[in-house]
């Protein structure tokens, strides 16, 4: 065999070990991005089943406190960008906003003591709650997946290979606000030092 045939056989040899580590990588990396991707659905269907609440949760609390209009305001813009936002990060950014405008809107309940013992209401925040929970848990499920993607993405020779099928790192984290941790630990019960509000007339 001469030598030239020799070194054609070990590039060829060579070549396909690349061509193997690289189909392999790339079938991994299709297969992290799916798991990345289904684990976002499940975010977006308990943040829409959130959204889906708010109408109802705010209209009960205007019956009483018709003059916080800001809240409603800043609420009513927060769950249009939601519903509006179409990628991740859109969302996530949308999200933070209406957990803050939640926030808010919770805290002007805490002034109107017939509210909270109003069984409507009462029932929405338990909805609300139990949402949240959910929230979080997928919320989890999803950023465990996104850094399990991001993390082989970038190792060595991973990153070459990705770089090579057009795989990028994906920044889109989903942190939770401070005001969407308080949510569910908002506390319902009535002040002894707060005179009861009067219901409005129907």
């Amino acid at each position: 065999m001469s030598k030239g045939l020799i070194v054609l056989v070990v590039l060829v040899v060579i070549a396909l070990v690349f061509f193997g580590q690289y189909v392999g990588v790339r079938n991994n990396l299709v297969a992290k991005d799916q798991a990345v991707k289904a684990a976002w659905s499940q975010v977006d269907i308990v943040l829409q089943r959130r959204a889906d609440l708010i109408p109802n949760l705010v209209e009960t609390v205007k019956g009483y406190a018709q003059q916080e209009v800001t809240v409603f305001g800043d609420i009513a813009k927060a769950r249009s960008a939601l519903l509006s936002a179409q990628t991740p990060q859109d969302k996530i950014v949308a999200n933070q906003q209406l957990d803050g405008a939640i926030g808010r809107l919770l805290v002007v309940v805490e002034n109107y003591p017939q509210l909270k013992s109003n069984e409507n209401f009462l029932r929405l925040q338990d909805e609300l709650a139990g949402t949240e929970n959910r929230i979080a848990v997928e919320r989890k499920r999803y950023n465990d997946a996104l850094q399990d993607y991001n993390t082989y993405l970038l190792q060595f020779p991973n990153s070459v290979y990705a770089q090579w099928g057009g795989f990028k790192q994906n920044p889109a984290y989903f942190q939770a606000t401070e005001a969407s941790r308080q949510v569910p630990k908002v506390d319902f019960g009535t002040k002894p030092a707060t005179a009861p509000a009067t219901a409005p007339a129907h």
